[in-house]
């Protein structure tokens, strides 16, 4: 199964006024430098947790349904199924109703009877299904420790971005920032 991301969120859950307070930076010369890092921010905790921090719209691709029914896109937090399509042979799209999916948001799988999903009639990504994930529309919906690790990332990311030019490695993240997302990650095997 692969995701494909059709809608990023709106808005970023930190400002850039919010970022040069907690960086105690007073002047705008780095705005746009801080506003990249914190876009770089939310990607890199969204990876690492695979967890939409706002709302945003992934599609899903899919060879086959599962046995069970119950897909586990292993994106979270998982909020709606707002389109479902399968491809026939001659890659025609049909539409499925997407109120037959039930989202068990607990333990983060999108279910439905495996005998009420027809078939695809190609073998590959004949099953597509757009999905909204994410903790909400505001940042006041993402979980605080999530915000402070955004945080914590984007100042540390800032103080250390000239080390990048002389061959320092800023790559891993913080121990405190490891610790933070730790148990919003969301595990495969």
């Amino acid at each position: 199964m692969s995701a494909i991301l059709l809608a990023a969120p709106a808005a970023e859950p930190l400002s850039v006024a919010e970022a040069k307070s907690f960086l105690r930076v007073e002047h705008d010369d780095d705005d746009a430098l801080i506003g990249a890092l914190i876009a770089a921010a939310r990607n890199q905790i969204e990876a690492l947790t695979r967890r939409g921090l706002l709302t945003q719209t992934w599609r899903l691709v899919l060879d086959r349904w599962p046995n069970d029914g119950r897909i586990a896109p292993r994106l979270a937090p998982l909020r709606a199924v707002t389109a479902a399509r399968i491809y026939d042979a001659a890659n025609n799209a049909s539409a499925i109703d997407a109120e037959q999916f039930v989202i068990d948001a607990a333990a983060g799988v999108i279910a439905a009877p495996k005998w009420s999903l027809p078939a695809p009639g190609r073998d590959v990504a004949g099953i597509e299904l757009d999905v909204t994930v994410g903790f909400g529309d505001n940042a006041a919906d993402v979980p605080e420790v999530l915000r402070h690790a955004l945080r914590t990332l984007v100042a540390h990311w800032y103080e250390h971005r000239g080390l990048a030019a002389i061959g320092a490695s800023v790559a891993m993240l913080p121990g405190s920032v490891s610790a933070m997302i730790a148990s919003y990650r969301v595990l495969s095997l």
